[in-house]
């Protein structure tokens, strides 16, 4: 008997809710119950007429844990459907992030040629500081915040992964 080594791969799974109390805390806690990781979550209303929100989960395991998580979710009541972009072909990941850089003389200077090139908007601006605002996939924003930890990082905050499949295809 040969055994096989599994490799650990990120999901992102989007599932639609009721929009109702407790809908979240019952999701997050089959998580956490379980032992499984959430690498980024976000949750906003989308059918306001059907009462309806999105959750959109990053989580990491082998393909076998993927799937008991998406079975045991899709058991969850009121939860009416259970997707796994990134089995379902090509998508769109981004996320936003608000970066907060306190600096002066040759460092600031920096920080606004980097913030160029990543396209990120300064959205407050002091004598001693930028806030910077950055979308896109959870690389960039990555590469863009170590690049301003020598600048002078003071703060970050991150909305977390938003997606959607590509084309007419609909979770």
């Amino acid at each position: 008997m040969t055994t096989q080594e599994e490799t650990t791969i990120s999901a992102v799974i989007s599932i639609l809710v009721e929009n109702e109390s407790g809908v979240l805390a019952r999701v997050i806690g089959l998580f956490s119950g379980r032992g499984y990781n959430i690498e980024s979550l976000t949750v906003a209303p989308v059918e306001e007429s059907r009462h309806q929100s999105r959750i959109n989960i990053v989580t990491s395991g082998t393909p076998q844990v993927i799937e008991q998580i998406k079975a045991q979710v899709g058991r969850l009541v009121p939860v009416y459907r259970v997707s796994d972009l990134t089995t379902l072909g090509p998508h769109v990941a981004r996320e936003m992030a608000l970066v907060k850089v306190v600096s002066s003389g040759e460092s600031r200077t920096e920080a606004l040629r980097i913030a160029e090139a990543f396209r990120a908007r300064a959205v407050d601006t002091t004598a001693t500081s930028f806030v910077f605002e950055l979308t896109g996939a959870t690389d960039k924003l990555d590469s863009f915040i170590d690049l301003m930890r020598p600048l002078g990082l003071a703060e970050v905050s991150r909305t977390g992964v938003a997606a959607i499949v590509r084309g007419p295809r609909t979770i």
